[in-house]
């Protein structure tokens, strides 16, 4: 509070004020003390909410928290509110018209491979893993930028890959330099069963009826292998052509009220 003090002239008179009652003066002191009290309240809830917000669990992945202030037409204090989302990996869509399309990155995006370098690569990663700075040298699979590209208008792009965050981070920025993807999830985010890395659509936040996986692995989609497009693991051809045809599937599937239709109806056409 701005406390506004008034100077008065010497050379005017002296005014004696009347002396407050003691009751009124006490009764003032109880109500600023209260507003005060709540004041301070007020913004210690605001750091808490807010360092909620920032820390991750130990239980990482399991529960997403979001903090917002509402600001007020009055001037009435912003109001915090707390949007809690349990067993969800992903925040809310930002944009709801929007599809989810989760792509796996190793041997369906990129190819890597560690020393000795291979004859051709694209560009070079250099994760400390374990305590140990190792050399990974990254292939991009043929027509990746245009894909990318290709799904960035109508679809969340997220990148769901059972590799470590150390390593799969460094190559998605090389990957990402136009920012299309909305959201990558690493191996912390998958399901160990018996041995291999499982990707549960279930607990992504999203309507199955409105999501794709597109993985080399059989096992990353296991609960929900209705929802998946396998695809060929890629090494090093330079003719491969999938994510070219992937292109088509995503221009024309819009006209399907589930998503699991189209990649039905996309798979049986394949088969053929």
């Amino acid at each position: 509070m701005v406390s506004k003090i008034i100077n008065r002239s010497p050379t005017k008179p002296f005014r004696r004020h009347r002396r407050k009652s003691p009751i009124k003066n006490a009764s003032s002191a109880v109500v600023a003390t209260i507003h005060r009290s709540l004041y301070t309240c007020h913004r210690r809830l605001l750091k808490i909410f807010s360092k909620l917000a920032r820390i991750s669990t130990p239980n990482r992945h399991k529960g997403y928290k979001s903090l917002r202030k509402a600001a007020s037409a009055s001037s009435e204090p912003d109001i915090v509110r707390t949007l809690v989302f349990e067993n969800r990996l992903l925040p809310p869509l930002i944009s709801p018209a929007k599809r989810t399309v989760l792509l796996d990155l190793d041997e369906t995006l990129v190819h890597s491979k560690l020393d000795p370098p291979p004859e051709k690569f694209d560009f070079v990663v250099r994760p400390r893993i374990d305590g140990e700075i190792l050399n990974f040298y990254v292939l991009k699979r043929p027509g990746v930028d245009q894909f990318l590209e290709a799904l960035a208008d109508k679809f969340e792009i997220v990148v769901f890959t059972a590799g470590l965050k150390e390593y799969a981070s460094l190559v998605l920025n090389h990957l990402d330099k136009k920012s299309v993807i909305s959201h990558r999830l690493y191996r912390d985010s998958c399901k160990e069963v018996e041995g291999k890395y499982v990707k549960d659509l279930s607990e992504i936040g999203r309507d199955l009826r409105r999501v794709v996986i597109v993985d080399d692995n059989p096992n990353a989609y296991v609960f929900q292998p209705e929802n998946a497009i396998p695809i060929p693991s890629f090494i090093d051809d330079p003719a491969d052509m999938e994510l070219r045809k992937l292109v088509k599937f995503f221009e024309v599937c819009e006209c399907y009220d589930d998503m699991r239709d189209a990649v039905k109806q996309y798979l049986s056409r394949e088969e053929i």
